[in-house]
């Protein structure tokens, strides 16, 4: 069997910036353990499978170790090969997905993404935290999906060394590290996931709808233009509308190709 797949860099403007996803359309989806392996195989942060839906696509991701329930990266890759390669005349797309469905709209400069926001709340520091990020945190909050860490200043977010075998044994498949912003940003973020086979995730849409709810009553404002600080690097602007963020984003095409499985 042959299927297309396309690499997108994600929240980026230029290529080898942003966060890469793979995309994989298909007509219907093959048994999870061929995507858990496909998704391996690509060795990226998240590879997302799209079906068609009557007018809409259903979409899936995994990472290289699991599926997950909600990725932004990965949906900015799938609208934008959606809109700019399957139908190009197209400009909105309704993803369907494990998180419910997921309205993607073209922009002047890209595209913004309806997503559920993910409120948190003030919890005691978790064991090995400090120890993990080798940094005191200011402030910790959770929820079922991360752990996030507030640090001092933009500066220590940005140093964080993390130990990933200590990580990986928290309680919670990741960890955010944020910091009121610099350079500026309203606030900068770094995401660790070692659990789910991504030690850093260059850019996570989905940790910004943690972020949001959160910067929002700290700033007293409600959009946002935040910076993810891995390697790579990434802009994200987000919006917090009520129960929802919504996520805005450009993305640079890098790989158009086949697979064979």
């Amino acid at each position: 069997m042959r299927t297309p797949i396309f690499q997108v860099d994600a929240f980026t403007i230029r290529r080898f910036a942003g966060n890469p996803a793979a995309v994989v359309p298909l007509e219907r989806f093959p048994d999870d353990a061929l995507m858990q392996a496909i998704a391996a195989e690509n060795n990226l942060a998240e590879t997302a499978f799209l079906v068609p839906h009557g007018e809409d696509y259903r979409l899936r991701w995994f990472t290289p170790m699991t599926e997950v329930p909600l990725c932004g990266h990965a949906t900015l890759a799938s609208a934008a090969v959606v809109m700019e390669r399957l139908e190009p005349n197209r400009k909105a797309v309704v993803f369907h997905s494990m998180s419910g469905p997921l309205t993607v709209r073209r922009t002047e400069t890209g595209y913004l993404m309806d997503f559920p926001a993910r409120p948190s709340e003030t919890i005691p520091s978790p064991h090995g935290l400090s120890e993990a990020l080798g940094a005191a945190p200011l402030e910790v909050l959770g929820n079922a999906f991360n752990y996030m860490a507030v640090m001092e200043s933009a500066q220590v977010v940005r140093a964080l060394e993390p130990d990933m075998s200590r990580l990986v044994r928290l309680d919670r498949p990741g960890v955010i590290a944020t910091a009121a912003g610099d350079d500026g940003y309203d606030f900068v973020s770094r995401y660790f996931a070692p659990g789910k086979g991504i030690p850093e995730d260059p850019v996570t849409g989905a940790a910004h709808c943690m972020l949001a709810p959160y910067w929002a009553t700290r700033l007293n404002k409600s959009e946002f233009r935040a910076f993810q600080a891995s390697r790579r690097g990434g802009e994200v602007v987000c919006r917090l509308a009520g129960d929802r963020v919504e996520l805005e984003g450009s993305c640079v095409f890098y790989l158009e190709g086949e697979i064979e499985y």
